[in-house]
């Protein structure tokens, strides 16, 4: 017989959030998208449906005005304005849900690649833009609490990992923060100052999220939060992106996280955005994983588990969060022209069918990750227990002297 013995903290483990961005639903609602559940049966209503899940927060964008996006950009998504979102944040607040707003200071897409200052504010100096981004910020919260949707978490930026309001787009000189240069940011933490003072005014219950995505580099990682503080930065939570098609293997996640919880032990750390493909997994990604977690809907499922299983090993994980859950192109009939199906397979429903992929039903899992937790001697070498190193690799049953995960749990076997 072997004994399961369970690693216990001293302390209660603090709220943990799992769910997704569903910025697009209304639109695909609006617009006829059928949605079933994994055995086929329609779903009346999506969000009380993921709440039936077990997920207990949603996330949503916010552009300043999408109206001046370029099309290909609105088709692709962009279309989220402040009274957008207020409906549908008042409906995620409707069900219980904690609430994640995800301020694109930015009229379309706001990423690394891509931080244009809205065409609104592009004549602005530096000190009209810092007093415009906390009117603008003061603003937008105060509705959203006008409307009973105050958010829970919120981002201050979208993937500002090179700094955000860069100009104009096609400017010749863009204000880009670099770490390995000291240009621009004073320019950019001044800006996100002004951001972080409206949303303790507005909002203080609220956490604030620095959103970066240099998983693959985990010293820059280090370095940009660490310019945070030099600059006296005001926040709560480590926001990341990891989509191991770009950011490398769960292993390199791993080395991530430790180095952010080494250096940053006060800090919470969330996966703001993440996701996996199911189906149709462009050649330009940077990283093909497909020969261990196929691109499949089990693929996908296997990948969900593997990650929870990664976050469960580090204790300053509080969020899980799925990009662009509800993508579902079923049935859909766009008054104009929508791409998305043709870029992105990665949601929790199948773009042909609508039907849910088996990953959705794993994210609450997340939840289940507590230290403290109590198991029963059991015979292990006659269960059939999925086994995975705290990397997230599947494994075979460990010996006694490895610590290993175990359905969400820290594990090690002894006799």
């Amino acid at each position: 017989m072997i004994a399961l013995l369970v690693f216990t903290a001293g302390n209660a483990m603090a709220q943990k959030y799992v769910g997704g961005d569903i910025s697009l639903l209304p639109s695909y609602e609006q617009n006829g998208a059928t949605y079933f559940d994994n055995n086929g049966n329609p779903i009346a209503e999506v969000l009380p449906y993921l709440k039936q899940q077990g997920l207990n927060a949603m996330r949503v964008r916010l552009f300043v005005n999408p109206a001046n996006a370029p099309e290909t950009e609105k088709e692709e998504g962009v279309r989220q304005d402040l009274g957008y979102v207020k409906k549908l944040a008042k409906r995620i607040k409707e069900q219980g849900m904690a609430l994640m707003l995800d301020f694109h200071y930015s009229d379309s897409w706001a990423d690394p690649s891509k931080q244009y200052t809205p065409n609104d504010w592009q004549s602005l100096t530096e000190s009209q833009l810092q007093e415009r981004i906390y009117t603008y910020t003061k603003d937008a919260l105060q509705q959203l609490a006008d409307t009973g949707a105050t958010p829970d978490l919120i981002q201050t930026g979208n993937e500002i990992s090179y700094g955000m309001l860069w100009g104009a787009r096609g400017a010749s000189s863009l204000k880009k923060c670099y770490t390995s240069s000291t240009d621009n940011w004073p320019y950019f933490t001044s800006l996100l100052k002004q951001a972080v003072k409206a949303c303790r005014e507005v909002c203080p219950q609220a956490k604030v999220i620095l959103h970066t995505e240099r998983v693959a580099q985990p010293t820059v990682l280090k370095d940009y939060y660490q310019r945070m503080a030099s600059y006296g930065v005001d926040y709560d939570i480590i926001g990341l992106s990891y989509y191991p098609y770009y950011h490398g293997n769960l292993s390199q996640l791993n080395t991530a996280l430790n180095t952010l919880e080494s250096a940053y032990a006060d800090k919470d750390i969330m996966l703001v955005e993440t996701g996996y493909y199911h189906d149709w997994q462009p050649s330009t990604v940077d990283y093909d994983l497909s020969a261990q977690f196929p691109i499949t809907g089990e693929g996908q499922k296997a990948f969900a588990s593997a990650l929870i299983s990664t976050l469960s090993a580090h204790k300053s994980v509080k969020g899980l969060f799925w990009w662009f859950l509800e993508a579902n192109e079923k049935g859909l009939d766009w008054s104009t022209k929508h791409v998305t199906a043709s870029w992105y397979n990665a949601g929790l429903f199948d773009n042909s069918t609508g039907k849910a992929e088996p990953a959705l039903y794993v994210l609450k899992d997340f939840l289940g990750t507590a230290d403290a937790i109590s198991t029963p001697t059991l015979s292990t070498r006659q269960s059939k227990t999925k086994w995975y190193n705290l990397s997230g690799q599947r494994i075979s049953q460990p010996d006694k002297s490895t610590i290993a995960i175990c359905q969400g749990k820290k594990i090690r076997l002894a006799e």
